[in-house]
């Protein structure tokens, strides 16, 4: 029996033997390599010499994405080639494409505003996009966790956590405004004409004794002759009804004015608006509104259920179908007459006077900033399911340049429509041309009321709306349960179940903008839930890359990703993206803040101005944003060991774990960044081989950058 034991004792020594010559090796590598100058066609990887050529094709080989199967088996990856681009383009590309966009070009000088909105585009949105795109693809973490290059901005992630929780809350609102609309368009085909159309848009139980289309135009001769009462408020009254206005001016000076039914269906009908008299009144609860908004988060739940795998598919129709329905639209909005009047007014009232006001310059960053949805978490969590090898700098051209290309198609066709609005109201462009809400569930609307197959318009344009807030929804809610899976991981196998448990929870929140004053606090979260506190993040992510990491360091980074492309070589490029994120981008972020706070106007609601108690309450949202990022900060001040200036300098430090999520691309990273960890969670081996002891501790510098000073 003993005898039977040897065999097996001298093949353990014999592997024991072989494990200490091969550390010995490693160890003697590593010093060689510290100490002799090395010939420069050598480098290392994994501990091991390898020639120029020999190691570029192993890199080459590692860069080749296979899609039949996860990347990263723990947290899952995107299945196609295109999951990615569309759901980040879908992201991007949302309702204030449709309805912002053109507005502030037509009030800013027409085409000359696209000379600041470009500017911004190359200066403040395409440098934040890609910064993001490439913090969340080189860690494979979301936005709570992606921080380990310096800890102390932890706390940006936790604000964009709770701006995406925020955003997500009132956003679907408006999907369910959608949905509403698309029901009652499909409800009322039988009866031919849409609830809000013409005169049988009037005499309702929700509109108002002063319903545009059953008013006369009346004089105040003929007011007299018809044997009417002529009112000193400009409105002439049989007995009690209101049968006309015959001085506008008067009328105005008390607040009076014809409504069209669109607007009265959306104020009466929709919101009920007129059931409340402000947030200390907000009314009841509407039950379609509630079952709508019950449909649109139902919609959002089973579109995450299962994570990327099953928002990846839905992104195919959500983020496609928007374009279909636009070139549709553009060539029907061709056909109207007053389609060029509509045009011109869009592009081609050029003022140049334009360009040296301060506000043109502010409203064009703005937009560039919040269209593309910079700082809100959705890119970092998006990116995070890339494979390692994407190119996220191609794709951060194409979705950014897409997104701002979608915007100018787009007003062309809001503009075509509304050049016929004019001409059938027999009014300038200029009166009924609006932005928001107003023009996506007032002006179209009252627009393709008055066409042929008007069912089959709002229909397909609805439909188009849904689809556009969807897939922006879905990143929304997507960030609030990656960062959960991110620091509780053993959720990630109940995905399902974190799906629905954010979704209920959002719901619930968002029921108090079914009441009758929904409308009311649904603006004071648009106003002030992603405002400057986004803004105040994005400025602290250029920081945080460009000066404190180092550009340098986030450059090797991202070659370690992309690699050399034939035709946008990266290293020969990235000196672009360095200055903007050291320079450009924050000086003009921070210009949009100062300029922000010095242009402060308290909120108002059409006639209705917001209590103080109320813009507390909006402030309240902003601020909450403002201390998740800095309290992270300070509590991690607190329990990191050390002096004061000892602790600032940790957590200003990358951690043990920072780099690349799997083991064998941070021996790519340890290319660049000698003695870089190749397994921190497990073994502890450096990537020369090297033995370390890990610490678990918060704020752990990593010995990879000791010497990798900026």
């Amino acid at each position: 029996m003993s005898e039977n034991k040897k065999p097996e004792e001298l093949k353990s020594k014999v592997s024991d033997l072989q494990d200490s010559v091969d550390r010995l090796e490693s160890q003697l590598d590593t010093y060689l390599r510290g100490q002799t100058p090395q010939p420069q066609n050598v480098v290392f990887i994994d501990g091991k010499k390898r020639k120029h050529e020999q190691a570029a094709s192993i890199i080459e080989e590692d860069r080749k994405l296979d899609f039949t199967k996860d990347e990263n088996e723990e947290r899952g990856n995107w299945s196609g080639k295109a999951d990615f681009l569309l759901a980040c383009l879908g992201y991007a590309v949302g309702l204030g494409n449709v309805w912002r966009f053109p507005y502030l070009c037509y009030r800013n000088g027409g085409a000359v505003f696209f000379i600041p909105y470009c500017i911004m585009l190359f200066l403040v949105g395409m440098p934040i996009f890609f910064l993001e795109l490439s913090l969340g693809q080189f860690t494979s973490s979301g936005p709570l966790t992606c921080w380990k290059f310096a800890p102390m901005f932890t706390g940006l992630g936790v604000g964009m956590v709770i701006v995406s929780a925020l955003v997500a809350i009132y956003y679907n609102m408006i999907i369910a405004w959608s949905l509403y609309y698309l029901f009652a368009s499909i409800i009322s085909i039988p009866t031919g004409t849409l609830p809000w159309a013409g005169a049988g848009g009037c005499g309702n139980w929700w509109n108002s004794d002063f319903c545009a289309e059953t008013l006369t135009n009346l004089t105040s001769h003929n007011c007299s002759a018809m044997s009417l009462t002529e009112s000193a408020n400009g409105v002439c009254y049989n007995g009690s009804v209101v049968a006309g206005i015959w001085n506008y001016t008067r009328a105005k000076e008390n607040n009076i004015s014809p409504r069209p039914a669109a607007e009265e269906y959306l104020y009466g009908r929709v919101w009920r608006l007129y059931q409340s008299t402000g947030l200390d009144n907000l009314g009841e609860l509407h039950w379609d509104l509630a079952v709508s908004l019950l449909g649109a988060w139902v919609i959002v739940a089973l579109s995450l259920i299962k994570g990327i795998k099953s928002s990846g598919k839905v992104v195919y129709f959500t983020a496609l179908f928007p374009y279909v329905v636009l070139v549709i639209l553009f060539v029907r909005g061709l056909l109207l007459d007053g389609h060029r009047e509509g045009i011109e007014f869009y592009i081609m009232q050029a003022n140049l006077t334009k360009l040296t006001e301060a506000a043109v310059w502010k409203d064009a960053a703005v937009q560039i900033f919040f269209s593309l949805s910079a700082s809100w978490g959705g890119l970092i969590t998006l990116s995070s399911y890339n494979r390692f090898h994407n190119n996220c700098l191609r794709d951060s051209l194409i979705v950014s340049i897409g997104n701002c290309l979608t915007s100018f198609f787009a007003g062309f066709v809001i503009f075509s429509y509304l050049g016929f609005l004019a001409r059938e109201l027999n009014l300038p462009v200029s009166e009924v041309a609006d932005g928001g809400i107003g023009l996506a569930f007032v002006v179209y609307p009252r627009a393709v009321a008055t066409i042929g197959a008007s069912h089959f318009w709002s229909i397909i344009f609805f439909i188009m709306l849904i689809t556009l807030g969807l897939d922006s929804e879905f990143a929304l809610v997507e960030t609030v349960t990656t960062s959960i899976m991110d620091v509780w991981t053993s959720t990630r196998k109940h995905k399902w179940a974190v799906v629905t448990c954010v979704s209920i929870i959002l719901y619930l929140l968002g029921l108090v903008m079914c009441t009758s004053g929904g409308a009311y606090l649904l603006q004071l979260a648009d106003e002030y839930s992603g405002g400057w506190n986004v803004l105040l993040i994005a400025f602290s992510e250029c920081i945080a890359i460009g000066l404190v990491y180092g550009v340098k360091r986030f450059r090797d980074d991202i070659y370690v990703m992309v690699g050399e492309m034939p035709c946008f070589p990266w290293m020969c490029s990235w000196w672009w993206w360095a200055v903007n994120w050291c320079f450009f981008t924050p000086l003009l972020v921070a210009f949009i803040m100062i300029f922000s706070w010095i242009n402060y106007k308290p909120l108002s609601f059409g006639t209705y101005e917001y209590p103080v108690w109320g813009l507390a309450l909006g402030w309240l949202m902003t601020m909450a944003v403002v201390v998740g990022i800095f309290i992270p900060y300070i509590y991690l001040l607190i329990v990191t060991p050390g002096g004061l200036w000892t602790r600032i300098v940790t957590l200003a430090s990358p951690t043990v774990e920072w780099g690349p999520a799997l083991p064998k691309h941070r021996r790519l990273a340890a290319r660049f960044h000698r003695a870089m960890i190749i397994d921190p969670w497990d073994t502890g081996v450096m990537g020369n081989g090297l033995e370390v002891k890990v610490d678990p501790g918060p704020g752990v510098p990593n010995p990879a950058y000791e010497d990798d000073r900026l």
